[in-house]
């Protein structure tokens, strides 16, 4: 396996384990059923922070445990993760959008939060997910 396909999995699993992890905890502490009334930016914060120190950590692990190409990225890697990227993207703007809407409604602060939190979390699944696929099936010539 790619060592950059390794991360890709690292960052696809990460993603969705934090933010089970988040979700999780914001239920939990849910005041009364009233999710927006809910302290939530904390947990988010340390949600954010906690994904970005565990990608760095299992990545650098993974160099540790099988250095071979970990630092070495061949023109078939650079094209496959500009193509997840360009799919991830996707829900990055629709999570922009949704924040925006959100905010011209007038919505509370919480469910805005959310909705760009959720947009970053599956773009990066997703994009994730793309990456892997080309590693396995094939990047598509365009």
């Amino acid at each position: 396996m790619a060592f950059e396909e390794k991360r890709a999995w690292i960052l696809g699993l990460v993603s969705v384990v934090a933010y089970a992890l988040y979700l999780t905890v914001v239920l939990d502490s849910s005041v009364e059923g009233e999710l927006a009334r809910t302290p939530y930016v904390a947990t988010l914060l340390w949600t954010v922070g906690g994904s970005i120190l565990a990608s760095i950590g299992l990545t650098v692990l993974t160099a540790v445990v099988s250095p071979e190409g970990a630092n070495h990225k061949d023109q078939r890697d650079r094209e496959i993760h500009r193509f997840g990227v360009h799919v991830g993207q996707g829900f990055l703007v629709l999570a922009v959008v949704a924040g925006l809407v959100l905010a011209m409604a007038r919505c509370d602060p919480f469910w805005i939060a959310n909705a760009i939190f959720l947009g970053v979390v599956l773009s990066a699944v997703l994009g994730a997910v793309a990456k892997i696929a080309a590693y396995r099936w094939g990047a598509q010539p365009w």
